[in-house]
């Protein structure tokens, strides 16, 4: 499924919408050039899914946690960018985690597939030209839990 995404707060609405289909043990592979809007949709996410503390960057610090301020599951948001394999990725115990949680990483693709069974693989790419920004944000679920779900309907594509 691609979406056309014009704007950054049309990203993080996606996200929104986005949380309201994730649930505890999902992983989501953000990856994207700099700039593209990962971390927005992060933000989204995490709006969606009503977790405490901003989400922001976790370029520095690798991984956050963000507990949920209702009855939903902890955000665990990570970032791959400066990590340079899957021993660096087990070092972070991303996996200790995963089942309870939703765990986005960015910048994951190649590395961290393997830690959940089922995902959103989410590509971001933006076509620049004129007064517009645009990115195309491209979804595609893996796992026996997606299976036979119509990501379309379940997210309100428009």
């Amino acid at each position: 499924m691609i979406i056309d995404i014009p704007a950054a707060q049309d990203m993080r609405d996606l996200g929104v919408r986005i949380a309201r289909i994730l649930a505890p043990g999902d992983l989501v592979v953000l990856d994207g050039p700099l700039g593209a809007g990962k971390t927005t949709l992060a933000q989204g996410i995490g709006a969606g899914l009503g977790v405490r503390g901003d989400v922001t960057s976790p370029t520095f610090v690798i991984a956050r946690v963000h507990p949920s301020l209702t009855d939903g599951p902890p955000l665990v948001h990570a970032d791959a960018y400066r990590v340079h394999g899957p021993l660096e990725i087990d070092d972070l115990d991303l996996d200790a985690s995963v089942a309870d949680s939703v765990t986005i990483v960015e910048w994951g693709r190649g590395l961290v597939e393997g830690l959940a069974p089922d995902r959103l693989d989410i590509a971001i790419s933006r076509t620049v030209g004129g007064e517009s920004e645009v990115r195309q944000v491209e979804i595609t679920a893996q796992g026996k839990r997606w299976d036979g779900v119509g990501l379309a309907e379940l997210l309100g594509n428009h």
